[in-house]
Parts: structure tokens; C-alpha cells; sequence
């Protein structure tokens, strides 16, 4: 039989988790006074938080219906739930009297009771403090991924150069044998002496599968590399309703979803608008309030997006003119070509302005995280940037607010988080596109090769 241990959860955890409360199995799950404390401080904030501690004080609320919290309620996973209050002996010095040291406290004298607690905290330094008093600690690790474990949605195969000639290569039915392949999962068949020689295929189910081309695009810009062919393949499909972009810095994970967004609603209509939103989590010190309206505070932590729009702009502009001066001695073909896209320019359906001219147009909608709670989001490419600061209850949040006919794009580097509490591996990025792995509605691509820049790319190798 398993020895009874008594779990004391620190605040964060359940903010982090709400559910944790059940999630211990036949082991006691302890709430210190100082959590309910906590927990009544942020239970009438608006945020995440907020919503989080009012779930919690709810669920400790119905559970006494099944008895005293003080000596602890029956769960029916076969534990108990405890509510842990200070007595006399735990009184702190006044330098000593903060929350943390309450809860620290307080796990030292179950220990002192010869009672087999483990704190669990999502805080660094409280477990530090906590092990220096000789209590065993630990990090809520439910939901949690390895990073080696992380979702990269294709597999890389070497194949002979003849079979990548043929519409369905003899490798792709023997790789089916060998890997348990999800939908929407990427198969990169490489010519085994030459890696410039390749193919890619989206796998669809059964023996099922499809062969990736560059999209056709109104605008002079093709994808870099074979992930970003994958990422385009998944961001242009109507059907596949849900997209994760995994990848490090520089990659193009929002580059390319914009430039998916924009074409699908200024070249084919796919959908009303492009809905931006990402976390407001700075990376340095905050620099503190900032004046004006909500979209004037906006414009300043959405500079990546106008950042990505202008380096677009300049890609159509660039490529444009490239074609219209290139030696290629078809001048009858060119000339009918560029007439068609003035056609179409004129019509105003595949021209591309700035990002203000969209926002003004109703065509591009910067909006805050905060705000999106209580939402239904119907007909719109919704693209959620720098997700990797998310939890997992703010991401669910998210995603659940997407209505029919919408698209949600989830882009973030899961090795460059500024979150507190959150980590390669518990973040909602990464826990997001783990669940949802293997629904037919559902792709991801990670990205690993830079495109921002040479430097770009050496920072990302060497710090």
C-alpha cells in the first residue's frame, strides 16, 4: 500500500491549476490559511487570476457540503482535502511575516507532527526556502511535457531519388509500419546523396496521403524552407481548423501567419477579419502606464505585427518589381500577367496597406487577451502570438472562444518564456498542441531554421 501523504499546495499552483485540488489521488491535498488569504486578495481581479481564485474558493465552498474542511473532506478519488490553519506555535517574526514564509511555516510544523508533507510550488525560490528547512519539494508537474517530448508535426525519411518522382513514394506505406503518424503530421523525403533533392507529404488518415506544393499566392512570396511549405500548407487550409507554430526566434512563425491571414481575407474572402491579439507580458522592466486609448496602449506591444507587415510590404514590392524587370523575353506573357493583377488591385481585394489601413477597414482587429473572455468568434482568422506565456487555462480559454467558421493560429517560442510560474514544459503553447496531437481538425509544424538573419540565427545557436 502506498504511504498517505499530505500534498501542501502553495498559491500559485492553484492559480496555475484550479483543478489541482483533485488531481493528488489517494493522497491529502493540504490549503493553507495563508493560501485562502491569497486567494481572497485576487478572487476580484478581472484577469486570468482572478477567474482562477473565484474557481477555487467555489470549489472549496461546495466540498463543505460533505463535511469540516478543518479535519479534512473525503474526495472521491479516495484523498482528502484539508484546510491547515496557523496555530500560536507558527507565528512569525514581523521581517519573517509574508505569505510565503506562512505557507513554509506551516509545512514545517505538519513536519514537526511526524505528518509526510510535500510542498508543492510553482515558485523557485519558496522551494529553495522550503528545502533548506529539510521539507521535501516539489514543482506541480500535471500537464507537463518534456522537451524532448515536444510535438514537432513532421518526420524526416531518406528515400531513393527515383521513388520521389512517383505521386505516392513506395517509403510513404513502409513509414506507416514503422510510425505511429497523426493526422496532419508532415512526411520530409529526402534523396539520400542529395538533401536539396526533396518531397513533402501531409498525412490524412488510413493510407491517406497528400503531396505539400508552394500556394499559389497573389503576392511574390514563397516560403523559405521546408517547414515554413508545411506551415503554409496547414494556414491555407480551411478545414484544418486549429494551428500550432512551434520555433525559435526568427523562424517566420508570424510572418507567415499574417501572410496567410491577409491573403485569405483580401484574396479569396476566406474569412471577415484578422483578430491579433498576444499576452502583455513585458520582456525587461515595465516602463509603466501608458497614455491614450486602448488602441493607442496596443500600438506599442503590437509593433511585431506591424514590424511583419512592413517587411511583408516590402517582400510584394520588391518581388513585384523583380518580375516586372526580369530578362525573361516573354514580354506578351508578363504584360497580360501584371494587366490581370491591376485587375484585380483595382477591384481592391489583393492590394496590400499599411496595418493602420486594415485596423481603420475593419479587415484587421488588435485586440488585448484581457478582454476576450465571455467571447464567440465567429468567421475570423484569429491569430494568438507569443503564446508560450500563456498557462494552459488561459489558452483553453482561448480556444474556446472560436466560432463557426474561424481559424485559430497559436505562434511561440516554448525556450523563450517571460512568465513567471510557466516553463518549457507547462506552458500553454506546448500543453495545448500536445492534447490536441492526432484530432483531424488540429496541425503543428515546428520551425528550426531562421530566416531573420545571420546573426539572428548565430544568437540563437550560441546564448
Amino acid at each position: 500500500m502506498t504511504e498517505e501523504k499530505l500534498f501542501l499546495l502553495d498559491t500559485n499552483v492553484l492559480i496555475h491549476d484550479p483543478k489541482a485540488l483533485f488531481n493528488f489521488g489517494e493522497h491529502t491535498v493540504g490549503i493553507p490559511f495563508a493560501v485562502l488569504e491569497e486567494l481572497d486578495q485576487f478572487k476580484g481581479e478581472s484577469s486570468d487570476r482572478g477567474f482562477a481564485a473565484r474557481d477555487v474558493i467555489r470549489e472549496l465552498d461546495s466540498l463543505r457540503k460533505r463535511g469540516f474542511l478543518g479535519d479534512g473532506v473525503k474526495l472521491d478519488t479516495g484523498g482528502k482535502i484539508r484546510v491547515l490553519f496557523a496555530t500560536s506555535e507558527q507565528f512569525l517574526p514581523a521581517f519573517l511575516d509574508t505569505p510565503d514564509n506562512e505557507i513554509i511555516c506551516t509545512a514545517m510544523s505538519l513536519k514537526k507532527q511526524n505528518i509526510n508533507v510535500h510542498f508543492v510550488s510553482k515558485d523557485l525560490n519558496a522551494r529553495v526556502k522550503a528545502d533548506c528547512l529539510g521539507i521535501p519539494t516539489e514543482d506541480y508537474s500535471r500537464g507537463k511535457v518534456s522537451d524532448r517530448d515536444i510535438y514537432r508535426g513532421w518526420v524526416s525519411v531518406e528515400a531513393a531519388a527515383v521513388q520521389l518522382k512517383k505521386p505516392q513514394p513506395e517509403e510513404l506505406d513502409e513509414l506507416l509500419l514503422v510510425y505511429d503518424l497523426s493526422p496532419n503530421e508532415f512526411v520530409f523525403l529526402q534523396a539520400r546523396n542529395n538533401p536539396y533533392n526533396f518531397r513533402i507529404f501531409r498525412y490524412l488518415g488510413g493510407k491517406r496521403f497528400k503531396p505539400v506544393d508552394q500556394p499559389s499566392l497573389m503576392w511574390p512570396v514563397t516560403a523559405r524552407n521546408p517547414q515554413q511549405l508545411m506551415a503554409l500548407d496547414l494556414l491555407f487550409d480551411p478545414e484544418v481548423k486549429m494551428v500550432s507554430l512551434i520555433g525559435p526566434a526568427g523562424t517566420g512563425k508570424t510572418f507567415l501567419a499574417l501572410l496567410a491571414g491577409l491573403h485569405q481575407i483580401l484574396a479569396s474572402d476566406m474569412y471577415r477579419k484578422v483578430l491579433v491579439s498576444r499576452p502583455v507580458i513585458p520582456l525587461g522592466p515595465d516602463i509603466g502606464f501608458l497614455p491614450g486609448d486602448i488602441q493607442e496602449k496596443l500600438r506599442s506591444w503590437m509593433q511585431p505585427m506591424y514590424d511583419n507587415i512592413d517587411f511583408l510590404a516590402h517582400a510584394v514590392n520588391v518581388g513585384a518589381h523583380m518580375e516586372q524587370v526580369s530578362e525573361d523575353g516573354d514580354y506578351k506573357r508578363r504584360q497580360r500577367k501584371w494587366k490581370k493583377r491591376d485587375r484585380v488591385a483595382d477591384q481592391g481585394s489583393a492590394t496590400l496597406r499599411s496595418l493602420d489601413q486594415l485596423v481603420r477597414e475593419g479587415l484587421v482587429s488588435l485586440e488585448a487577451i484581457t478582454y476576450m473572455r465571455g467571447r464567440s468568434i465567429p468567421y475570423q482568422y484569429v491569430l494568438i502570438d507569443e503564446v508560450q506565456n500563456l498557462s494552459p487555462h488561459e489558452v483553453k480559454t482561448l480556444v474556446s472562444r472560436i466560432g463557426e467558421g474561424s481559424k485559430i493560429i497559436l505562434a511561440g517560442d516554448p525556450f523563450q518564456i517571460d512568465a513567471p510560474y510557466l516553463d518549457v514544459s507547462s506552458n500553454g503553447l506546448v500543453v495545448a498542441t500536445r492534447k490536441f496531437k492526432g484530432q483531424s481538425l488540429f496541425g503543428a509544424v515546428f520551425l528550426e531554421t531562421s530566416e531573420r538573419s545571420e546573426l539572428s540565427k548565430l544568437a540563437g545557436l550560441l546564448m
